[in-house]
């Protein structure tokens, strides 16, 4: 079983990232003292479409590995067969760039009551960055994948093995569909223009755009194609295979340890969370939004307008709507979404607002293609699938994929205006 003890070399890492990303970022609470985790430091962050490298959260258990990317190598095994290094990485393939809300399954597992799991995210860690690399797909053509061929029931997979050191005995590893990897997943060597920083994944990392940030693998040093997903055994190496796929980042009431299966037939994080699959594995990210500006802090004048304006992404779907209230969900107005609009990332909303003088709750929900909207709330955690019938979001013991709207609202307070009163006058 992968080890939650403390990691001495956590706070180096942190140290360092915070000195690097200058104030974009700010640590986050992790009970286990385990994780490197930090999420964007202001609320404006999600004011805009882009994100800045240095407002773009950080997550992971594993200290950071001493990449050169000279030497680094890719191994291709299973039904694919090869090695690639960053060399032909850059200059046999095609360069291709993809827009992706990257959003740590995790994020809103500090909203749960009572808390569960160790690190504390409350909304901080989401964020959009342009990743430019090669195709996986067609890496995996040249390594002898026929995206046709040999399927079971549910099709094969891709399982991308990460290069972190571990301190236990488990391998960092994560399968997704051969399918979603041949459709629009990038092997990502530069964030935002620039080569991938250390903490986000250098020299290459995997992209699976609108897909929670643990399957996006950082320091990719394998990619095996098989009929099912990782599990114990699975792979060629010693160590524990299949713990961050079967038991970690799982969706599960109380209590519960949930079953490893081969494959599932069905993806979509809120379809499994609705029966679909019996204890839902994290893949695409649920509906969600947040609101950027006004932040809360900074001061807000009777009278004036101030233009809401915030993010709403919904994984692999679209989002068809963002509503807005300024009374703490009494009533509801639709906002304008606008701004760039690409699959698998975030859209930005915005509403204008003339309020008087006091104080507010502003709350944003999102709804996506399929009519799904974001819920109310979280939920107590007896509750489980009944949960959403009734407006709440499950309380999971993982506190994975919580997209409830109520704890990412932001209280305003208005001010009345002071009229400037003319020197001439006086």
């Amino acid at each position: 079983m992968a080890s939650e003890r403390p990691r001495p070399t956590r706070r180096g890492e942190i140290e360092e990232i915070l000195e690097r990303k200058a104030g974009g970022v700010a640590e986050t609470r992790d009970e286990a003292d385990k994780y490197t985790v930090l999420g964007a430091a202001r609320r404006d962050t999600f004011a805009n479409w882009l994100t800045p490298v240095e407002e773009h959260f950080v997550c992971h258990r594993n200290d950071i590995p001493e990449a050169d990317a000279d030497a680094w190598r890719i191994a291709l095994t299973g039904d694919a067969s090869g090695t690639l290094s960053m060399a032909s990485l850059g200059e046999e393939y095609p360069a291709v760039a993809v827009a992706h809300t990257m959003e740590c399954a995790g994020n809103g597992r500090g909203q749960h009551r009572p808390e569960t799991g160790s690190v504390q995210w409350g909304f901080e860690a989401a964020a959009t960055s342009l990743w430019t690399g090669a195709p996986v797909s067609s890496v995996l053509r040249a390594h002898g994948v026929d995206p046709d061929g040999g399927a079971g029931s549910d099709g094969r997979w891709l399982t991308a093995v990460g290069g972190d050191p571990s301190d236990g005995d488990d391998v960092f590893a994560r399968s997704i569909p051969l399918s979603k990897a041949f459709d629009d997943c990038v092997l990502a060597y530069e964030m935002n223009g620039d080569p991938l920083p250390r903490e986000h994944g250098f020299p290459v990392r995997l992209i699976v755009p609108g897909w929670y940030g643990v399957n996006n693998v950082k320091w990719v040093e394998e990619l095996r194609v098989t009929d099912s997903m990782v599990t114990e055994g699975s792979l060629d190496r010693p160590g524990e295979h299949a713990y961050w796929q079967q038991v970690a980042y799982r969706i599960h009431p109380r209590g519960v340890e949930p079953e490893a299966n081969d494959s599932v037939s069905e993806v979509d994080t809120w379809e499994q969370l609705e029966g679909a699959v019996e204890h839902p594995y994290t893949f695409d990210a649920n509906v969600k939004s947040v609101i950027g500006t006004p932040d809360g802090e900074s001061p807000v004048s009777a009278g004036e307008r101030v233009e809401i304006r915030g993010v709403a992404w919904a994984g692999d779907d679209r989002v068809d709507r963002v509503e807005l209230s300024t009374d703490g969900g009494e009533t509801w107005a639709d906002a304008e979404l606008f701004g760039p609009d690409y699959a698998g990332a975030w859209r930005l909303f915005r509403y204008d607002w003339r309020p008087d003088a006091g104080e507010y709750e502003l709350l944003s929900r999102a709804t996506d293609e399929r009519g799904r909207r974001q819920p109310a709330r979280i939920s107590g955690p007896d509750a489980w699938r009944d949960a959403l019938d009734e407006d709440a979001f499950p309380w999971n013991e993982g506190g994975y994929a919580a997209n409830a709207y109520e704890p990412n609202g932001v209280r305003v307070e208005v001010a009345e205006m002071t009229e400037e009163i003319d020197p001439e006058e006086s």
